[in-house]
């Protein structure tokens, strides 16, 4: 049986992965004072962060049209599959997850939709699971199931400088953002049940840093763990947070990957980003 598996632009995949899985990705778009690229494709993060950093820039995200998942689903079953497994950021996130399901609903059954209630490669581990358990020739529900669980091993942390572009979007909630703003607390953030809540308060950035490596390794447990950090603009900060997970983890932590985010995570997040996302292998 040939399983197809399908993503979307946020999973933000390693660049060394290309073309190791096979995946199809369906970008989401990022509209920069009128103006809208496809992310991935059309748009880069820089574009983005200049684009904030200027006081009168309007920037804002959309889903892909339902008729841009049709047309992948349907050119992926033309061309042999016997099923779609899509696999997409939170529903609570952005509308992309239900894009897919109605694609689906207008196929039918052998298209089957997984949110992965989170985003990064929070998706991108479940939906690389997906893709190995579709190269292994399993059957729709097994990958699906396979889909699903393992995106219930990830645990999804962040730091950002400023969550006034989370609040803009409407990604995180005013009262939530006055944290941000009240004597200078630099929260933490993480993604539960599908959406972004403060989970810790520090006084400084560099606490903050210290506070993710803190719950990167809790969030691991004891067994192995996969580690992917994101940044925006800030890769020293990213690879000191690589240096600091690898060295509490030891010979426990297996894949590591670091990536930049794309455009339009850094639309709702803004310069300074820096995020781990822990895969738990069990």
């Amino acid at each position: 049986m040939t399983i197809a598996v399908v993503t979307d632009s946020t999973a933000y995949l390693p660049a060394e992965l290309s073309g190791t899985y096979d995946l199809t990705i369906v970008p989401l778009t990022v509209v920069i004072n009128g103006w809208d690229g496809l992310e991935g494709l059309e748009i880069s993060p820089a574009e983005v962060a200049r684009a904030l950093g200027t006081r009168r820039a309007a920037v804002s995200t959309s889903r892909p049209a339902p008729s841009q998942f049709v047309t992948a689903y349907r050119r992926l079953l033309d061309a042999g599959a016997d099923g779609v497994v899509s696999i997409h950021i939170s529903a609570k996130l952005s509308g992309t997850y239900e894009a897919a399901q109605l694609a689906a609903a207008e196929i039918g059954p052998r298209v089957q939709v997984v949110d992965s209630g989170t985003a990064a490669m929070g998706l991108g581990f479940p939906a690389l699971a997906a893709a190995s358990a579709a190269a292994k020739n399993q059957d729709l529900e097994t990958v699906r199931v396979t889909a699903a669980d393992h995106a219930s091993r990830v645990s999804t942390f962040f730091y950002v400088d400023t969550l006034e572009f989370l609040r803009r979007g409407g990604r995180i909630g005013a009262a939530s953002a006055l944290v941000g703003t009240a004597l200078s607390v630099k929260p933490i953030l993480h993604v539960a049940d599908g959406a972004i809540v403060v989970r810790d308060k520090v006084r400084t950035a560099g606490r903050a840093l210290t506070r993710l490596v803190d719950l990167a390794v809790e969030a691991a447990g004891d067994g192995e763990a996969d580690i992917a950090v994101h940044h925006l603009g800030t890769p020293d900060r990213a690879s000191a947070l690589v240096d600091a997970i690898s060295t509490r983890l030891g010979d426990r932590m297996r894949d590591c990957y670091l990536t930049e985010v794309g455009a339009v995570v850094a639309a709702h997040t803004g310069p300074g980003l820096a995020g781990v996302v822990i895969h738990r292998r069990a």
